[in-house]
């Protein structure tokens, strides 16, 4: 159980594709306008990174050196191509906005860097879990982009989630009374300014984490600090 939670761990905080990795900036800047666009080529990523990695891992013994690479792309490929049937059967509207994105996918280095520096090595169970933590980190940055910028750039919140979650949704539009927008928000450049903070906000959270571990490790006794480093319990 504890090395599915340090996985989990790794793949949404510690090792985030977007925030540390800084792998798929080319999806993650271009869709995260509004949520809903967000959202959606989050929920695709997942799917996609899920998939592929539990696929690679059961495969792994039956792929030489040379054709490795390639059979992990036409795997990823394959799982895209899947996702790209259902959005043009369930969610046709978005998946017109989201556009080539979506078979952009297949290339993303964040899905083929998890097949091969997890899957190609690590069970079925363990790639699938790695998958869809890896793909939850990415497409939280995602929607936090986002959200942000839809919020910032139009002065709405949930706008168009009837595109993906069907007529119903209509109604969940959050409107903020005589905001105008800022238009800096819903362009690159706001992307790019954003997504930097949060990285800034990140790498802050982890220092004042680290300073109070430091902290509290230096209010504890020699002879239980000593105890600490052997079992990793503080009493």
């Amino acid at each position: 159980m504890s090395d599915y939670r340090e996985i989990a761990k790794q793949g949404l905080w510690q090792n985030n594709a977007g925030l540390v990795q800084l792998l798929g900036l080319c999806p993650l800047l271009g869709t995260s306008n509004s949520m809903v666009n967000a959202l959606g080529l989050g929920l695709a990523t997942i799917f996609v990174l899920a998939c592929s990695n539990a696929a690679v891992s059961a495969s792994r013994r039956w792929l030489s050196d040379a054709v490795r690479l390639p059979a992990f792309v036409l795997i990823i490929a394959a799982l895209t191509t899947c996702i790209e049937l259902l959005m043009q059967a369930w969610t046709f509207e978005l998946y017109q906005i989201l556009g080539i994105f979506i078979p952009l996918i297949t290339t993303n280095c964040v899905i083929l860097g998890r097949a091969e520096a997890f899957a190609a090595r690590n069970g079925v169970l363990r790639s699938a879990f790695d998958g869809l933590m890896t793909g939850a980190g990415f497409a939280l940055v995602l929607l936090v982009l986002g959200t942000l910028r839809e919020l910032f750039g139009h002065g709405t919140l949930l706008a168009d989630m009837n595109l993906l979650f069907g007529p119903a949704a209509a109604s969940w539009k959050l409107q903020v009374p005589g905001y105008q927008g800022f238009l800096l928000a819903v362009l690159p450049p706001g992307a790019f300014l954003l997504l930097g903070l949060l990285i800034a906000l990140k790498n802050r959270i982890d220092e004042s984490l680290a300073e109070r571990a430091k902290a509290q490790a230096g209010n504890v006794p020699a002879s239980e600090r000593q105890r600490v480093r052997v079992t990793g319990v503080i009493e």
